[in-house]
């Protein structure tokens, strides 16, 4: 007799934090294994590639344009991400199917729209963001061919969040190693033998996601129950879109102007010129492993909000909100402080030049100790969409983050035009924003479980 295997997480009812913690782990080391894959990227270019620190540069200029673009469109999985998972807790079952199939179906449309605009905006986009003039050609290569691979990445990123709001985290960790290992051996086979720099590392990434999208969307049509794929609701349903809609295109909205300010600080970053985008590429790789580790538990918060709320379990929501905070402060803490003890040996294995070593250490120190505030305010944000309030969180962060970047541009960086002003941009963003999200994200808490309470949902 075979038993089958237990993959999904009980969210509605076991321990919370027992579970927070078995749902994060593998969400935590497949968003770190990214990073890793990604660093790996820097990493053969730094070493093999004949450009050195100017492949380097290239793709680091890249980086913030990229999730500018993408961020709207991403937006609308975690549409899907709340409502399969109200679903779930809820017993909606067809519900959730036909949310699931319409997904997909949006994941390969928005990929398509991405394509064209990436590829041919790419130039336009860079000169815009300033961009130096001696990795210019090289960016514009990268940015081409990666937005070429749109439309896999899109689908990966959907599926993998409907495997997520049904309790499992552990089959994409896998798709992800088998995809990453694939992504590591094209980079060295494409840069080292084949000379192709960061044309070789582009489409290194854009193949590692077509072999995880696949895995996953198999996943989705041998699944049983709310995150089944069915062929025959392959389509797109208005009344599931605009649901998605309601509540994703907010969050897309929000991650879009996120990382609109971030375009603007990439910009003030380039106007150092290539030794600081080189440094400032190499130091992010390291302060994103503090981030991407929160950032699992901001996901988690996510669906054990949905979830319960979806089963008309508001203690456990709120509990789930407080132990999310929790975690997120002791990782923050833990890995940061990590991270500016060991800052320059850390750098010296991306590069050996001192001066890029030098600006890269800089960067860390400044950020890692203070980023579980970014954190914090990541969890509040991904809460409310828990609850639906995509547009609350928007508008929070468009004030917290957005207005105050560009203000601090235009008014600190005038007057002191240095490296160190403008990173301490960063903490100083994330501690107003978590400020104004505290009092915000409790009004809505409360108002949410008196709707529960009144038998409506918030």
């Amino acid at each position: 007799m075979h038993t089958k295997v237990k993959r999904e997480i009980d969210i509605c009812n076991a321990p919370i934090l027992k579970s927070m913690i078995l749902y994060a782990l593998p969400l935590i080391a497949t968003n770190l294994l990214q990073l890793l894959f990604n660093a790996a990227d820097v990493a053969v270019l730094g070493i093999f590639s004949e450009s050195g620190d100017g492949a380097v540069a290239a793709v680091g200029a890249t980086g913030s344009l990229i999730q500018l673009i993408i961020n709207l469109f991403v937006g609308l999985s975690v549409g899907t991400n709340v409502l399969v998972a109200r679903c779930v807790g809820s017993g909606e079952t067809e519900k959730s199917q036909r949310i699931v199939g319409c997904s997909v179906v949006a994941s390969l449309l928005c990929g398509v729209v991405l394509l064209f605009v990436g590829f041919f905006g790419a130039r336009t986009f860079l000169v815009w963001m300033k961009c130096d003039e001696a990795v210019l050609d090289m960016a514009v290569k990268y940015l081409k061919i990666y937005f070429l691979g749109m439309p896999i990445i899109m689908l990966y990123n959907f599926s993998t969040a409907v495997l997520r709001d049904v309790g499992d985290t552990f089959r994409p960790l896998i798709y992800l190693i088998i995809g990453g290992a694939v992504n590591v051996i094209l980079n060295i086979v494409f840069v080292l033998i084949f000379k192709k720099d960061v044309e070789g590392v582009a489409i290194a990434t854009v193949a590692s996601n077509g072999i995880s999208a696949g895995f996953a969307v198999c996943a989705l049509l041998k699944e049983k129950g709310a995150a089944q794929l069915k062929k025959e609701h392959l389509r797109i349903y208005k009344k599931e879109l605009g649901e998605m809609a309601k509540i994703g295109l907010p969050s897309g909205v929000q991650g879009s102007l996120f990382s609109i300010s971030n375009v603007l600080v990439q910009s003030a970053i380039n106007g150092f010129g290539k030794s600081v985008m080189a440094a400032n590429t190499i130091a992010s790789q390291y302060d994103n492993l503090t981030y991407q580790a929160m950032y699992g538990v901001s996901l988690s918060s996510t669906v054990f909000v949905s979830q319960n709320y979806g089963a008309k379990k508001f203690d456990r929501v709120k509990k789930s909100v407080y132990t999310a905070l929790g975690l997120t402060t002791v990782i923050g803490i833990v890995i940061g402080g990590l991270l500016a003890l060991l800052a320059r040996p850390l750098c010296s294995f991306m590069t050996d030049s001192e001066e890029v070593i030098g600006y890269a250490h800089t960067r860390i120190l400044i950020i890692a100790i203070p980023y579980f505030l970014c954190g914090l305010q990541e969890v509040f944000a991904y809460s409310l969409r828990g609850l639906g309030k995509s547009m609350t969180s928007m508008f929070v962060v468009l004030g917290g983050t957005c207005i105050f970047r560009i203000i601090w541009l235009n008014t600190v960086m005038k007057k002191w035009h240095t490296l160190i002003a403008l990173y301490l941009l960063y903490p100083a963003s994330w501690l107003l924003t978590t400020l104004i999200f505290v009092p915000i994200y409790f009004i809505c808490q409360k108002k949410a479980g008196e709707a529960l309470e009144n038998g409506k949902m918030f």
